[in-house]
């Protein structure tokens, strides 16, 4: 008797086995099936890489999940720098913008008709210290991000400042300090009265881009307190909503990644029913991947960049560090293929 019930018991583990070994994740929602034209039809993802920081790399997709490096893993342009997030304007032009390094000045804006060829289109030096509520404010500069606002017709461009120098007993200061700031503009040429504050609730905030969806203006931020027992959603992508383009906008909800993530970026699926939110487990260590059909949640994480390709549902290049993700048409993939060439 108990000689058969270990032979059943070794017949269900091997059962169970079998099965989990060819258990695979269900692939993401957004993708289109079988003859049906995609909404969103290509995609560009500008970044810089872990080698080479703060310089200009393009790679490609055609589903938003499995990107390619373009010429070969080098640079597409020169004279950039910065941590690049390019914007559409309303003149079908392109602009990024950038700046030499966190301590420089100015925030350096350029301008293309194709993603290929680009101009300087201006420099701008925001007046720190001028900031209602934020006179404190070190002269720094993190990563520059623009967006149309279609309503309003003017662009708000933001980064983030800090106030508190680090100390060696305490380095986490200063990236606690961060602080969100905006400027208006009509044209990324003349500029709005002085950098505000982007939000009222006083918590580090780094790399905030805006997007309006439906009704409604979405601040997808990253958390830049640092997590304990006291703060879990510390150094995570969160979002936070308006009614307004400046708000106010509501406390952040929940995370959406893991902590200690950072550089989110944004797209639409191919059917355009789904969001990806990708974000950098940093440094430069992997990427991971969010879904959801709605930018207030629920997000799950899908699996990937394992780089083992029965179990990942998206792929990207080795070494690459954040920048942004934008769609584009499937003329301009073709052009930007042709021009540089996909890595062999």
């Amino acid at each position: 008797m108990k000689i058969h019930k270990i032979k059943q018991l070794l017949l269900s583990m091997v059962i169970i086995v079998g099965f989990s070994a060819k258990a695979q994740q269900p692939d993401p929602p957004g993708q289109v099936k079988g003859n049906e034209k995609p909404k969103n039809e290509a995609y560009l993802f500008a970044h810089m890489t872990h080698n080479d920081y703060g310089r200009l790399y393009y790679s490609v997709s055609l589903d938003g999940l499995h990107w390619e490096n373009l010429n070969n893993g080098k640079r597409v342009f020169e004279d950039y720098k910065g941590h690049p997030d390019i914007c559409k304007g309303p003149d079908g032009k392109y602009y990024i913008a950038g700046n030499t390094g966190d301590d420089a000045k100015s925030i350096n804006i350029w301008v293309s008709d194709d993603l290929i060829t680009w101009k300087k289109h201006s420099d701008y030096t925001p007046d720190l210290k001028s900031t209602p509520d934020y006179s404190n404010a070190l002269q720094r500069i993190g990563a520059p991000k623009l967006y149309y606002d279609a309503p309003s017709e003017k662009f708000i461009m933001t980064w983030h400042t800090p106030h508190l120098e680090g100390t060696k007993e305490d380095g986490e200061r200063y990236w606690a300090s961060q602080r969100t700031l905006y400027v208006l503009s009509k044209d990324l040429k003349t500029f709005e009265g002085t950098p505000k504050r982007l939000f009222d609730w006083d918590m580090g905030t780094i790399d905030v881009f805006i997007r309006k969806v439906g009704d409604s203006y979405y601040a997808v931020i990253k958390d830049e307190t640092y997590p304990t027992l006291y703060w879990t959603t510390g150094k995570t992508i969160r979002i936070a909503k308006s009614k307004s383009l400046l708000g106010p906008y509501s406390l952040p909800q929940q995370s959406i990644s893991p902590n200690f993530r950072e550089a989110p970026m944004l797209i639409p699926s191919p059917d355009d029913k789904i969001w990806y939110m990708y974000y950098e487990q940093y440094p430069g260590v992997s990427y991971g991947l969010s879904i959801a059909d709605n930018l207030n949640g629920p997000w799950f994480q899908a699996s990937g960049y394992t780089f083992f390709s029965d179990w990942d549902k998206y792929s990207l290049p080795e070494k690459v560090r954040h920048g942004c993700m934008i769609t584009i048409s499937k003329k301009e993939y073709d052009s930007l293929v042709k021009k540089f060439g996909k890595k062999n």
